[in-house]
């Protein structure tokens, strides 16, 4: 037999829930009954014994079957996580905004200029006494940029290149680097003896090696580890 809950919490929290009275032998034959009706496992329903089962006269002359209410337990939904949404953020609005809190941070009144190369954007900084921001031989630029590339492409899949420049530093620093190469080019040409570089970024000493690609008598190399590789410019053999 089915039968309705007259309430939502008459049954300690099932909701809308398949009832159904059955009986049988012992209790675990009733249950049995119960479960093939409603078509699901033991785990998934609860019971109330509405009537023992008792034996009759003998063992065997009326006899009283095992009465069971049996109710299938209210489904729990589990909150799905809500997907973050992947925002895809413009690169370049991304640095601006990080650099913008940076300088906030420490003070700086700091314009920024935007220029655009075929493989990145390059972000010239301007202001008074930023000499900060570049460090020896660029060092601190160098840092700052690596730090901007990250903050600009954490939620971006355009990954374009932002390299940043303070007052035009770095076009000034490449041409005293090409200007230091040939130099020490004719000096390792007069003496004979190879020269070695104090350590250089990675972009510093493509430009040392860009510098001398087409040279006759000497050749250019790189050797140590990072961040302490150096440019060894020697005589060809």
């Amino acid at each position: 037999m089915v039968v309705e809950p007259k309430s939502e919490s008459d049954w300690g929290g099932w909701l809308k829930m398949k009832v159904i009275e059955v009986s049988g032998k012992t209790v675990e034959d009733a249950l049995d009954a119960a479960l093939a009706e409603l078509v699901v496992s033991r785990e998934e329903v609860e019971y109330v014994v509405l009537e023992e089962p008792s034996k009759g006269l003998f063992g065997f002359l009326g006899g009283r079957s095992a009465k069971l209410r049996v109710s299938v337990k209210a489904e729990v939904k589990e909150e799905e996580p809500e997907l973050q949404k992947v925002v895809n953020v413009d690169p370049e609005i991304a640095a601006q905004d990080f650099l913008k809190n940076v300088f906030s941070a420490m003070k700086l009144k700091v314009s920024i200029e935007r220029m655009t190369k075929s493989d990145s954007i390059v972000l010239n900084l301007r202001g008074d006494n930023l000499g900060v921001l570049i460090g020896k031989h660029g060092q601190t630029l160098d840092a700052l940029q690596y730090l901007t590339n990250l903050a600009a492409h954490r939620d971006s899949e355009n990954r374009i290149r932002i390299t940043l420049d303070v007052e035009d530093y770095r076009k000034r620093r490449e041409e005293t680097l090409i200007r230091l190469a040939h130099r020490l080019a004719d000096k390792v040409k007069i003496r004979g003896e190879k020269v070695v570089l104090e350590p250089m970024s990675p972009q510093e000493r493509k430009i040392i090696h860009m510098a001398l690609q087409n040279e006759q008598r000497v050749t250019t190399y790189s050797e140590g580890e990072e961040p302490f590789r150096k440019v060894v410019i020697a005589l060809k053999k």
